[in-house]
C-alpha cells in the first residue's frame, strides 16, 4: 500500500514536471491563447447570468462575444487617436524638457548630490528620438516596417491576432463543458481537496482579473482627467500609463507622480501647479485605498507588494510577455496553495509534536506548574463527597 502510494506521489510529481516544461517550451507560442483564455474567463460569468434567462448556451456567447467586441474597437477607436495626439505633444516638448534638465535640473543634481551629469549630451537624445519617433504615426510605421522586413514573421503576427477572438469564442462557449472535464478526470480521493482549492482559486482571480482591471481603468480616467483639468498637455498620456502600471502597488502612483511634476515644472514653472499635480495624485491615492480597492478588489489576493514585483519580474524572465501577462494570476493561485499547505503544516504531527517536545526540553518548571495546578484543582473535586458525607454522619450521632 505504501508502495503505491509512494509511486503515485512520484508519478504526479514527474507530470507536474513534463506539463512545466512544456509550458516553458511552447512559451511563445501560448500568448495568444492565454489572452483568449482570460478574455474567456472575464465574459463567463455573464454568459451564465444570460443563461439563467434561459437564452441557450449559444446565443448567450454571441451575444458576451459582440459586447466585448465592440468594447475592444471602440476602446481602439478612442484611445488611438487621443494617444498619437499626445504623442506628437511629447516630442515637441522634448526639447524644452532638455533645456529645463540643462540649466536647472543639472546644476541641482550637481550641488546638492555632487552628482555630474553634465556628460549627458541631452540634444543629441532628442535628436535621436525625433529622428526615429517623430509621431504616433512613426511608431506604427516603424512597428510594421521591422515586422514586414520577413514575410514569416508578419505572417505570424496576423495569425496570433486573429486567433485570439476566435480561441475566445470557442472557449467562452465550452468553458462549462471544459471545467466539467477536467473536474471528472481528477482522482476522486483528491477530488474534495481540489474542488475546494479550485473554488478559492476562482474567488482569487475573479478579485484580480475583474477587480484589479477596473481599478486600473478608473485610475487611469481619474490621474488623465485631472491632470487634462490643471492644464498639464501631455497630463492624459501620463495617466494612462500611471493607470496601466498600477497593478503593481505604488508603481503607477510613484511614475506619474514624478513625470507630472517634471511636465508641470517644464510647461508652467510655477509652484501653484505642482501643488494641483500633489491634489490630484492624492485624490487618486485616497480614491483607491478606500473606495476601488476595497469594493472592487477586496482583500482576497493577500500579494504583499514584493512578492507582486517579484513575481512580475520572475514571469518576465521566464516566459518573456506571457509571464508578466500571467505573473499575478499565477502568483494569486500559488498564494492560496500556499495557504493551504500552511493549514496542513499547523495541523500536521510535526508541527504539533514539535510544540510538545518544545514545552518538555525548554519550560521543564512551566509543565511542573501545570501539574501541580493539576493535581490542586483534582484533590478538591475529590475530597468533596466524602466531606460530605462525614458531616451527614456526624448530623446523625448529634440526633
Amino acid at each position: 500500500m505504501i508502495d503505491n502510494e509512494l509511486a503515485w506521489r512520484w508519478q504526479m510529481l514527474a507530470l507536474t514536471a513534463v506539463i512545466a516544461l512544456v509550458l516553458w517550451l511552447l512559451a511563445p507560442v501560448l500568448t495568444p491563447f492565454a489572452l483568449a483564455a482570460m478574455l474567456a474567463y472575464l465574459g463567463d460569468p455573464l454568459a451564465d447570468r444570460l443563461e439563467k434567462l434561459r437564452l441557450n448556451r449559444t446565443l448567450s456567447v454571441s451575444i458576451v462575444f459582440a459586447a466585448m467586441l465592440l468594447v475592444v474597437i471602440g476602446a481602439l477607436l478612442l484611445l488611438v487617436p487621443l494617444i498619437e495626439r499626445q504623442i506628437a505633444r511629447l516630442i515637441r516638448s522634448l526639447p524644452d524638457y532638455a533645456l529645463w534638465f540643462q540649466q536647472q535640473a543639472a546644476p541641482w543634481l550637481k550641488q546638492r548630490f555632487d552628482l555630474d551629469v553634465g556628460a549627458f549630451d541631452m540634444n543629441g537624445i532628442v535628436n535621436l528620438l525625433k529622428q526615429h519617433i517623430g509621431s504616433a504615426g512613426g511608431v506604427a510605421a516603424m512597428v510594421l516596417t521591422q515586422v514586414s522586413k520577413s514575410g514569416l514573421a508578419l505572417v505570424a503576427w496576423l495569425a496570433n491576432l486573429l486567433l485570439v477572438p476566435v480561441v475566445t469564442f470557442y472557449l467562452l462557449r465550452d468553458w462549462d463543458v471544459l471545467v466539467g472535464r477536467v473536474h471528472d478526470l481528477l482522482p476522486r480521493s483528491l477530488e474534495p481537496v481540489v474542488s475546494r482549492l479550485a473554488g478559492e482559486s476562482d474567488t482569487v482571480l475573479g478579485a484580480f482579473v475583474r477587480g484589479q482591471l477596473l481599478v486600473m481603468l478608473a485610475l487611469g480616467l481619474v490621474y488623465g482627467v485631472g491632470l487634462w483639468l490643471i492644464g498639464l498637455d501631455v497630463g492624459p498620456l501620463i495617466g494612462m500609463i500611471a493607470g496601466l502600471v498600477s497593478f503593481v502597488p505604488y508603481l503607477g502612483f510613484i511614475v506619474g507622480l514624478i513625470s507630472s511634476l517634471i511636465a508641470a515644472l517644464v510647461q508652467f514653472h510655477d509652484w501653484q501647479h505642482l501643488v494641483m499635480v500633489l491634489v490630484v495624485f492624492g485624490i487618486g491615492q485616497t480614491l483607491e485605498g478606500y473606495v476601488l480597492v476595497p469594493r472592487l478588489v477586496g482583500d482576497k489576493i493577500g500579494l504583499h507588494p514584493v512578492a507582486v514585483i517579484f513575481a512580475v519580474l520572475a514571469g518576465g524572465q521566464l516566459f518573456g510577455f506571457l509571464g508578466v501577462l500571467l505573473a499575478l494570476p499565477v502568483a494569486s493561485i500559488i498564494m492560496v496553495l500556499l495557504r493551504y499547505a500552511h493549514q496542513r503544516y499547523l495541523d500536521s504531527y510535526l508541527y504539533r509534536n514539535g510544540e510538545q517536545v518544545t514545552l518538555a526540553a525548554d519550560a521543564p518548571e512551566a509543565a511542573e506548574d501545570i501539574a501541580d495546578a493539576a493535581t490542586t484543582a483534582a484533590v478538591p473535586v475529590a475530597e468533596q463527597p466524602a466531606t460530605a458525607a462525614s458531616k451527614r454522619a456526624d448530623s446523625d450521632a448529634a440526633h
